[in-house]
């Protein structure tokens, strides 16, 4: 299956409004009433996916001085195709001046026998602000999870703030203290354009800032709840 979505926020002076929106299944985007300046939309698996061989795109464009909140509503689950086809799902993402974008998707499961490819892409004007996260889940509860490969590329007024792949799902390297320590669970999340956060850690978890500008906090831990206490 391939899909686009598409999504384009802008401000008209007092408020955000959705100039686009449009879902194509199994993505499907819903906007939501809430007062103030900010649009919400929820984004839907309205089919099961993704399945081994789907290749999903969703594009979204914040116009200046534009506020977006685009999250989930339930974890998606990585399944594996009929013949072991991997499945491939971008999220394309562009913020102009004085735009804000928070993308907080549920969590991803990546279940047996799966084999996904996630990528993240953003390009972002100099003021512009994005917060995304990333939650992976390695198997359903007592199941050995498939492969994934995720990719974060972040780029902000031509300067490259955050590029990095992670694979997962080969069971000595995820065992690794140099991995992921035998954790079920890693959670990711990016700021860029907030409020300067100094370095921190604990137990299993990370905060740096980035050369570039930006936050990047990182927490492995044998559960989702855990992973996202340090946030």
């Amino acid at each position: 299956m391939k899909a686009h979505a598409r999504l384009t926020a802008c401000f008209d002076g007092t408020r955000t409004v959705l100039r686009e929106l449009r879902s194509m299944a199994p993505l499907t985007l819903f906007p939501r009433r809430r007062p103030g300046s900010t649009a919400v939309v929820h984004l839907v698996n309205s089919a099961t996916s993704p399945l081994g061989g789907d290749d999903l795109l969703l594009s979204v464009h914040v116009g200046p001085g534009a506020s977006l909140r685009l999250s989930g509503v339930a974890a998606t689950l990585a399944l594996p195709g009929l013949h072991g086809e991997s499945s491939l799902s971008t999220v394309d993402v562009v913020v102009e001046d004085g735009g804000s974008l928070e993308y907080l998707p549920e969590p991803t499961v990546i279940t047996a026998r799966a084999r996904h490819h996630a990528v993240f892409r953003a390009l972002l004007a100099p003021d512009a602000y994005l917060h995304t996260r990333e939650v992976l889940v390695l198997g359903r509860a007592g199941e050995k999870p498939g492969s994934l490969v995720t990719t974060l590329d972040v780029v902000r007024a031509g300067t490259p703030v955050l590029r990095q792949t992670l694979s997962v799902g080969d069971a000595g390297l995820d065992g690794s203290l140099a991995v992921l320590a035998g954790r079920r669970v890693l959670a990711t999340d990016l700021e860029v354009g907030g409020p300067e956060r100094p370095a921190a850690s604990g137990e299993w978890w990370s905060r740096s800032p980035l050369a570039a500008g930006g936050t990047l906090t990182t927490s492995l831990a044998p559960d989702a709840v855990t992973a996202l206490r340090p946030f």
